[in-house]
């Protein structure tokens, strides 16, 4: 017979709910803190206390051995005059007499008459004395005690003729030391009492201040989540809290720039392709309606449109597979010098035409580890900009260097030139300093944008300043070939 399963018990949830309500931070911030400081004052009072008890005790059985001196020498002088001990152990009531007038113990009754003073409180040494012979034998005293007594020699001619002993204080002690150190425990607990309640009011606020800075962490996290990226957080003081909190608004910052970059990413895509598309149909509508006839010229303004359209698209291709990391390249060895010249030659065409003279200073024999055709592509696109913005007649001046492992070079053209403060953001994709001249000679602004990504992918670095010759520096920096081909 198989046995069913157990239901589960119905209080279970119930208890779950309620320890869920304590596994907060706040709660869990505040029991570490209390817990730790609690430990802290229990052991603090506990060696107050047993440090207290023991020099209390250290402290009377010094006070102890010193009362004894007088009593030391009382007991010599008596042994001296009778050259035994009988004159003390026939007569019992002299051993308290001798006390009570040397210590001051065992006093009782009213004072004397015109002494308005009270008597000192007996002192607890009295029942704790003894009296030994010369061969330790006890006279006077408790004889259960000789054991635990600390004997105090009685000279006399340089003799010792006895021995004072007293039972020293090990333990607690009674009579009105114990009621002082009772009056002193009690303080001790009050204090520590006061230590726990400070104790747990502290925890309670330190907890609360930070559960309450991380709260403010977890809104603002939650708010980004949402897609409000125009959270912030205020930075209160700096120490890790409030640089998390600067950290966390940083990080808000570059979303919402990421977000507007997007937004403004497809914009520009959708108007790039708008424009070609819009020609494209007015070309076509115009075909249709007879209004342009289906020649070579027409059908070549199609192809000159439809290629754009390709290039665009290629571009947007090329850049996209390069942010995945799946664009390829195939490295091997070049020159450097080469693949320039080889370049400017395939472009002499247009060069000519846009009157570009152009100045070669250029190292041969610096080889570079690179993919060929993207390589080529760098310096095409560069070229391209340059015919694109530069006014004829122009000039290019090229300079390739090696130094330090390092092949630079240096792409100066003519005016115009660009505005400092649009000088970072050349790379960026579909910018343009000016849209509608961008546009009219054909450009997407997708060209140094392409540049940019070759030129990391091979390790090296693009920058762009101003050029002595009025228009723009771009500065190429890779790193020279030392080693095999290597495919990526």
């Amino acid at each position: 017979m198989s046995v069913p399963p157990a239901s589960p018990s119905p209080r279970q949830p119930a208890l779950q709910r309620w320890l869920q309500r304590f596994d907060k931070l706040r709660v869990k911030l505040f029991l570490a803190i209390a817990g730790t400081n609690f430990v802290l004052v229990v052991v603090a009072y506990a060696i107050h206390a047993w440090s207290f008890d023991q020099g209390l005790v250290g402290y009377l059985n010094q006070s102890d051995e010193a009362r004894l001196v007088p009593l030391i020498n009382r007991l010599a002088d008596g042994y001296q005059q009778r050259d035994d001990w009988q004159w003390i152990q026939e007569d019992r009531q002299r051993w308290p007499d001798l006390l009570r007038e040397v210590l001051g113990v065992g006093r009782s009754g009213p004072p004397p008459t015109g002494d308005a003073r009270r008597p000192p409180p007996p002192w607890t040494i009295d029942p704790r004395m003894l009296l030994f012979d010369a061969d330790h034998n006890v006279i006077i005293g408790p004889p259960e005690r000789a054991a635990q007594a600390v004997l105090k020699p009685i000279v006399v001619a340089g003799r010792e003729v006895g021995y004072l002993g007293y039972v020293p204080r090990t333990q607690m002690v009674s009579s009105l030391e114990q009621i002082f150190l009772s009056q002193q425990s009690r303080r001790f607990g009050a204090i520590a009492l006061g230590l726990l309640a400070a104790v747990l009011l502290n925890a309670a606020l330190i907890s609360h201040w930070l559960s309450r800075r991380l709260a403010r962490l977890g809104e603002g996290a939650t708010a980004l989540a949402r897609g409000d990226y125009a959270t912030r957080l205020p930075v209160l003081g700096h120490d890790e809290l409030a640089r998390l909190a600067g950290d966390f608004n940083h990080l808000a910052q570059a979303l919402e720039a990421a977000r507007r970059a997007r937004q403004r990413w497809i914009a520009d895509i959708a108007h790039e392709l708008r424009t070609p598309l819009a020609t494209l149909r007015a070309e076509i509508e115009a075909m249709q309606d007879g209004v342009r006839s289906l020649d070579q010229t027409g059908l070549a303004s199609l192809a000159q449109e439809v290629a754009q359209l390709t290039r665009l698209v290629e571009d947007l291709r090329l850049l996209s597979l390069s942010d995945l990391g799946a664009l390829t390249y195939h490295k091997e060895p070049l020159a450097f010098d080469e693949i320039i010249e080889e370049g400017l030659t395939a472009a002499r065409p247009a060069v000519a035409d846009h009157r570009l003279r152009v100045d070669l200073d250029l190292q041969p024999g610096v080889r570079v580890l690179a993919d060929e055709s993207r390589l080529s592509q760098v310096v095409a696109n560069l070229l391209q900009n340059t015919l694109r913005y530069s006014e004829p007649p122009a000039r290019l001046s090229l300079r390739l260097r090696e130094s330090a492992g390092r092949a630079t070079l240096t792409w100066d053209d003519s005016s115009p030139g660009v505005d400092e403060a649009d000088l970072p953001r050349l790379t960026d994709r579909l910018f343009r300093v000016d849209g509608s001249r961008a546009r009219a000679h054909g450009g997407s602004g997708l060209g140094l944008a392409i540049v940019k990504a070759i030129v990391e992918a091979h390790g090296g670095a693009l920058s762009a300043s101003a050029s002595p010759l009025g228009g723009l520096r771009w500065e190429i920096v890779l790193p020279v070939y030392r080693g095999e081909a290597a495919h990526g």
